[in-house]
């Protein structure tokens, strides 16, 4: 009895080691997560190169096929292990893009990540919610003949997101795969700057927007949106030192909306002033109550790392997006590539 007793507790000891050994160390491991009271920063500075493609947005705009670059991109990524199993963790981003004059947070996310299932032949079930940062800085623009133009990459939204990612090392060779769901609420989160409107369908010209009793700016209400996300990530660890990487992902931004105009607008004294005034009005909510804005991407990925010491990584990093936009949308390119660098830091 105390031989079978002494067996169950070294099983049981061995099982709680393998738990805390965790499925890898390395930060750039799909399956990495940091131990418990481990701190770890992903610090990563990149370059992208973009070229628009020739949707009605970038027509209208006079801004198809023009190049963009250097398009800045930096991020930060830390967590810290509550236990081996379960972590907390925010996501940063911010893109500097001097060509269009668009700068701004293109990503902010505070989350936790549990580790659901850890097995001894390093299979790693996780499952994860954020709450999605959007909304720390409202979404800015302005709207002129030749459309509406994004001065800042928010979308001034608050959201959640719901993701769960599995996968498997074997060896020196690590799988994945992961899918996430972010649903953003609708709220007037935003500052839209107007200056002319095109009216000569109607008559009346290129009108300033003043001249027609609307405000230097305003502010609408928008639709709650819905973003997809799937993917897969392979990863292969040389030996202590260098490891490599590659991985897929879709992601589907689905259409914007407009309800409503969130500003009260003064009723011009002139009749006629007020007439055009509510034309505007209901030809902008008709042309944006589904702006035709969305996009898909489809992002290949790659990676090679070097661990300079235990607690110290160096990796560089590469994507390239193909994608597909809609008509109205100003996210759309014929090429968009990107390479960087990654400074990992465990402590």
């Amino acid at each position: 009895m105390k031989k079978v007793l002494g067996i169950a507790v070294a099983a049981a000891t061995m099982v709680t080691g393998a738990a805390s050994a965790g499925v890898t160390t390395n930060m750039e491991n799909p399956l990495f997560i940091p131990a418990a009271r481990q701190f770890a920063s992903k610090t990563g500075l990149g370059l992208m190169y973009k070229i628009a493609d020739d949707s009605d947005a970038m027509k209208l705009k006079h801004h198809d096929g023009a190049e963009e670059f250097p398009v800045w991109r930096f991020t930060e990524d830390f967590s810290f292990g509550i236990t081996d199993r379960l972590n907390t963790y925010v996501s940063l981003g911010w893109t500097q893009n001097d060509d269009i004059d668009r700068k701004g947070m293109h990503r902010g996310r505070i989350g936790l990540d549990y580790r659901l299932v850890e097995t001894f032949d390093d299979f790693a079930w996780d499952i994860y919610g954020e709450g999605y940062l959007s909304g720390v800085t409202p979404m800015k623009g302005s709207y002129d003949i030749d459309g509406f133009k994004y001065d800042n990459f928010s979308n001034g939204r608050w959201g959640v997101v719901a993701g769960t990612k599995i996968g498997k090392r074997w060896s020196a060779f690590t799988a994945s795969l992961f899918a996430e769901y972010l649903h953003t609420f609708g709220n007037h989160n935003n500052k839209i700057k107007l200056k002319r409107f095109d009216l000569t369908r109607a008559g009346a010209g290129i009108q300033n927007a003043s001249a027609l009793g609307f405000p230097d700016e305003i502010s609408v209400d928008l639709k709650s949106t819905q973003e997809l996300t799937v993917g897969t990530n392979a990863f292969w660890q040389v030996n202590d030192a260098w490891s490599f990487g590659g991985g897929f992902r879709f992601v589907e931004h689905t259409d914007n909306g407009v309800k409503s105009i969130h500003t009260h607008l003064n009723t011009p004294q002139s009749p006629v002033i007020a007439a055009t005034q509510q034309a505007v009005v209901n030809q902008l909510l008709k042309d944006t109550k589904n702006m035709h804005d969305g996009w898909d991407e489809y992002i290949l990925s790659a990676v090679v790392a070097n661990q300079i010491t235990d607690s110290f990584q160096i990796a560089l990093v590469g994507e390239y997006t193909f994608d597909h936009a809609h008509k109205n949308s100003a996210n759309g390119t014929d090429v968009k590539a990107e390479v960087g660098v990654h400074l990992n830091v465990k402590f």
